[in-house]
């Protein structure tokens, strides 16, 4: 069992009867791992783990137990960077059996459920539960485990070098017109070592998407900067992917910059028939799949064993 430094307990059974003030209280810097259990219940705050704060632990009592909730989002006015429910940037962040939720839905746009620019940073057991923009994965090296995410448009997006392994990655019903977008990868730059690789997940439909899947398009990316890259290896793909199974951002766009790749997918959306023809989508060999692992994408085999999280470090 992991020993708790702090407790946090709506019921005032714990030190403290929010996640802030329990964050406020981890001693800066610290190179030894802060743990704090936050149990069972609805907390509804924005919290932000600084860059001073590092190695801490977030625990709660299971993904649908505690639930930290906001609703910040950009039209009532907040950043997408600033809508973040949680924002992690200290290094070494570990959240476990968490739920971390922005309820502002698919009118307000852009908002986030949780921003992540932690480097070694892991994310386990977690539901990450929001509309456009849910999972912020802004930068460094992170990991992905045994996590539910929702959203609708770019509601994988960022510029980190991540892996998500034995997942589930849920679609759900947009706002009128809009388009559902998996990920929008936000690399900029052809040096940038980042990019976002989804091994072993199940790409689904959420339960309101699938009777009217037919008629709302769902597609595993587009391009949000000229760099964009993405991979989807090893998953199961859900017939709610269009066919063409990739989408434009802007016409013609990153389209030849971009690095779109999938190796080995399965399901009634993983046929690459008539997948886009674009020069930066790639079916991948094995060797060039062998890239985006945790073992060479985040260099996972040096940092990940003591977290204690599962992980598959290679193909």
């Amino acid at each position: 069992a992991i020993t708790a430094n702090v407790i946090v307990a709506k019921d005032g059974s714990g030190k403290y009867k929010t996640v802030k003030e329990a964050v406020a209280s981890v001693p800066d810097n610290s190179n030894s791992r802060y743990v704090i259990y936050v149990k069972k219940g609805i907390y509804k705050e924005n919290v932000e783990i600084g860059k001073k704060k590092k190695n801490v632990m977030l625990v709660g009592d299971g993904m649908d137990a505690t639930i930290i909730t906001g609703n910040l989002n950009v039209v009532d006015g907040a950043t997408t960077f600033n809508s973040a429910t949680v924002a992690a940037v200290g290094d070494g962040f570990i959240a476990q059996d968490v739920q971390f939720q922005n309820t502002a839905g698919a009118a307000k746009h852009q908002a986030v459920a949780l921003r992540v620019g932690a480097d070694q940073s892991v994310i386990n057991r977690c539901k990450i539960d929001a509309f456009q923009d849910t999972l912020y994965t802004h930068s460094l090296r992170q990991f992905y485990r045994d996590c539910y995410i929702t959203g609708t448009v770019d509601f994988i997006f960022g510029n980190a070098a991540v892996v998500f392994q034995n997942s589930k990655i849920a679609a759900r019903k947009p706002g009128s017109g809009q388009k559902n977008m998996v990920t929008a990868q936000g690399r900029e730059d052809p040096n940038q070592n980042t990019g976002t690789s989804i091994q072993n997940c199940d790409i689904i439909p959420s339960s309101d998407l699938a009777p009217v899947k037919g008629s709302v398009k769902t597609y595993l990316g587009r391009p949000w900067k000229a760099y964009s890259r993405t991979v989807f290896m090893q998953s199961n793909i859900g017939d709610h992917i269009d066919p063409e199974g990739w989408s434009v951002w802007d016409g013609d766009f990153a389209l030849k910059t971009l690095y779109y790749g999938e190796y080995m997918n399965k399901g009634p959306g993983a046929g690459t028939s008539k997948r886009v023809k674009w020069p930066g989508y790639h079916i991948l060999s094995a060797a060039e799949a062998t890239k985006f692992t945790v073992g060479q994408l985040i260099q996972g085999g040096v940092w990940l064993k003591s977290t204690g999280v599962a992980y598959t470090e290679g193909l």
